[in-house]
C-alpha cells in the first residue's frame, strides 16, 4: 500500500488534499507541524511527502534538507513562488515544486507521476513470466520469443497488472494511473478496450482475468 504524508497547517486544505488523493491502495497521514511530521517519520517512511514550507513551528525547508537522504519523493506545496524559492527547493532535494493556488487535477497528475517513478525504480526492468518476457526499460515485449508491439497505453496497463500480479486492480485505480494526463474525464470503455487489445496481443486471456464489478487481475507467471 502506498503511503503519503501531507505536512500542511491549513486544516481545510489538508482535508481537501486527503480527499483528492484518496484511493483504496493508499494510506494518507496528515501533520500540521514540523514536530508532528518528524514524529511520524520516526514511525514509518512514506512513499511521498507533500510539504508546505510555511509551518507554525518552523521552515519546511529544514525538513526538506533532512529528507534529502530518504527514499521518499517530496513535492513542495507553498505560496513561496519566486524563482529563488523554486530553485532553492529543487536544489535542496524536492522532486517537484508546486505553488499555491494550484489545480487539484494537476496535483494528482504530478503525485501519480512521482509514485510511478518510485514503483519503476523498485521493480526489475525485465520480468520473465513464461511464456512472456516484458522488458519495460527497452520497451520490448515477447510471447514465446516472438516480439509483440504494444501501444503506450497498453504498456502502462500491462506494467500495472504484472507488477501487482495476484492482486485485483480496481477499474478506478487503473483509469487513474494509466491515463495520467490530468484529464477530468476518461470514458470507462477505454479501459475495457485496452484490456481486450492487451489480451489479444499477448494471448493472455487466461492471465488477465476480469473480477466482475471490481476490475482486473494478472494471475499468470509467478503470481
Amino acid at each position: 500500500m502506498e503511503q503519503i504524508l501531507i505536512i500542511e497547517d491549513d486544516t481545510g486544505l489538508s482535508t481537501g488534499l486527503s480527499k483528492a488523493l484518496a484511493a483504496d491502495d493508499r494510506h494518507i497521514v496528515t501533520c500540521p507541524t514540523l514536530h508532528a511530521a518528524r514524529e511520524q517519520l520516526l514511525c514509518q517512511t512514506p512513499d511521498l511527502v507533500l510539504l508546505d514550507l510555511n509551518l507554525p513551528d518552523g521552515n519546511g525547508m529544514d525538513l526538506l534538507t533532512e529528507l534529502h537522504t530518504s527514499p521518499s519523493a517530496v513535492i513542495v506545496l507553498t505560496a513561496n513562488d519566486t524563482d529563488t524559492d523554486i530553485v532553492q527547493g529543487l536544489e535542496q532535494g524536492a522532486d517537484d515544486y508546486i505553488t499555491k493556488p494550484f489545480s487539484l487535477a494537476v496535483l494528482r497528475a504530478r503525485v501519480n507521476t512521482q509514485l510511478r517513478k518510485l514503483r519503476e525504480r523498485a521493480q526489475p526492468a525485465v520480468l520473465e513470466l513464461p511464456p512472456y518476457t516484458f522488458d519495460f526499460a527497452a520497451l520490448r515485449f515477447s510471447v514465446n520469443g516472438t516480439a509483440v508491439e504494444l501501444s503506450k497505453t497498453e504498456q502502462k496497463l500491462l506494467r500495472l497488472l504484472v507488477e501487482n500480479r495476484g492482486r485485483t486492480m480496481e477499474r478506478s485505480v487503473l483509469l487513474d494511473r494509466v491515463w495520467t494526463d490530468g484529464a477530468s474525464f476518461v470514458d470507462e470503455n477505454a479501459l475495457s478496450v485496452a484490456v481486450k487489445r492487451l489480451r489479444d496481443k499477448l494471448d493472455a486471456h487466461d492471465c488477465i482475468k476480469t473480477v466482475y464489478g471490481v476490475g482486473y487481475v494478472w494471475s499468470g507467471g509467478d503470481a
